[in-house]
């Protein structure tokens, strides 16, 4: 297929990853053979476009929902039609997906719900879609058509809504929160495009109708992109964060938190992210954005403050947490109260306190129930006191490993018990 004129300067993609996978091929062969159209559209373009590795692969056609259907099934795919009265089906190959959805334009919407025609115009097409970054489609040659001007924007990392942005995002109101994931994961979120900006912000009052589900997953894709800091100042300017979390946001701790999340060398961390977003404010979460329960207790240990992470503390408090609480709610407890401090995001000392977990493991309580009863204690709550008692010096000492000192103290405490017992 030749190149459309409004391909001009664009790179070919034939030598893409993703488009010469034998699962594409046999997708874009399938829906081609009676002499429709078939495209790649969106994220695998733009990713392509921008040197970012693919994943998902989403297509449009020329080719009528039933048509997809039979062109497929007669490749020896599978086609599962999971939004037909939209014009999509699910086509799979080699047990890999592909969303396979028929050229349609918006004939009234309704919301999130529109009602629609299908069309063979690939601009009709493109003028249903949110940004024109994603409004880029490829042939299976690799010839990239550009139907909207979303390369020029892309280069320019401009995130822009297509025609008016106030009604794309009525469309949809998480639209305003993806417009700052994009210009956190592939735009210049310093500099937003101004109507755009204008538009999150005279709309921001239909956040309240999405969904907790949908505001998380979205959120916490915001939350681990890269330009996520200068995004959050743009949402911050208009207004955006408190109706989406309850609280201003605390965004210089986001932002030391990511410092010293790059010093390290660690992968950014959404959940704890929104732990330094929402501060005393992140257990409210749970129910606000229907976390799952990890998530739900990562943000309430998060919320706990504790002399354990502060390095000027003695490492046997540290130590004494770790046993308690376990590793992974001590690293989250010491990342925050790093970043909740003025300490550097290369301070040696805080380096070294949330390394702790790597150089030393939490032994295991060396006594059982069946060593306090084999002192002549009865089963009951006797047993759990003289354990707790026990633990309690145990972890205080230092967790001493001799067997000898261990036993010697045990056999205190069981005594203790057993006279109080015939005190009673």
């Amino acid at each position: 297929m030749a190149r459309s004129e409004d391909s001009a300067g664009i790179g070919n993609l034939a030598q893409a990853e993703w488009l010469t996978r034998p699962t594409t091929r046999k997708v874009l062969d399938a829906l081609t053979k009676n002499g429709a159209q078939a495209r790649a559209v969106g994220g695998a373009v733009r990713n392509a476009l921008m040197g970012i590795p693919v994943n998902d692969v989403d297509i449009a056609t020329t080719a009528l929902p039933e048509d997809v259907v039979q062109l497929a099934r007669r490749a020896g795919l599978t086609a599962i039609p999971t939004g037909f009265e939209h014009g999509t089906v699910t086509v799979v190959a080699d047990r890999t997906p592909f969303e396979v959805t028929t050229l349609r334009r918006d004939v009234e919407t309704f919301g999130r719900h529109a009602r629609i025609t299908f069309t063979t115009d690939w601009r009709e097409d493109a003028m249903r879609r949110d940004f024109t970054m994603n409004a880029l489609y490829c042939d299976a040659e690799g010839n990239v058509t550009d139907p909207l001007g979303g390369y020029a924007d892309l280069m320019a990392r401009r995130v822009r809504f297509i025609g008016d942005a106030r009604q794309r995002i009525r469309e949809d109101y998480l639209r305003i929160l993806r417009f700052f994931r994009f210009l956190a994961q592939y735009g210049d979120a310093s500099a937003p495009d101004a109507e755009g900006l204008a538009a999150t912000e005279s709309e921001r009052d239909g956040l309240a109708q999405l969904s907790g589900e949908r505001i998380r997953a979205e959120l916490l894709q915001l939350l681990a992109a890269p330009g996520v800091i200068a995004a959050l100042w743009a949402m911050d300017g208009a207004g955006l964060i408190r109706p989406l979390i309850g609280v201003p946001g605390d965004i210089q701790t986001v932002a030391r938190l990511a410092a010293i999340e790059e010093a390290l060398g660690r992968t950014p961390d959404a959940v704890l992210r929104l732990a330094a977003l929402a501060g005393s404010g992140a257990p409210a979460l749970k129910d606000r954005l229907r976390l799952s329960l990890a998530e739900a207790g990562r943000l309430a240990d998060a919320a706990r403050r504790d002399a354990a992470f502060d390095p000027r503390t003695d490492e046997a408090v540290a130590r004494a947490f770790i046993y308690r609480h376990g590793p992974d709610a001590f690293v989250d407890g010491a990342l925050l109260d790093w970043a909740r401090s003025e300490d550097a995001a290369h301070d040696t000392a805080r380096v070294e306190r949330i390394g702790l977990p790597m150089r030393w493991r939490a032994p295991k309580l060396p006594v059982r129930g069946a060593d306090v009863m084999a002192l002549g204690v009865p089963a009951g709550p006797g047993v759990g006191r003289v354990i707790s008692a026990f633990e309690e010096w145990w972890i205080g000492a230092g967790f001493p490993s001799e067997e000898a000192l261990g036993r010697a103290k045990l056999e205190e405490l069981a005594r203790g018990e057993l006279s109080t017992r015939r005190d009673a």
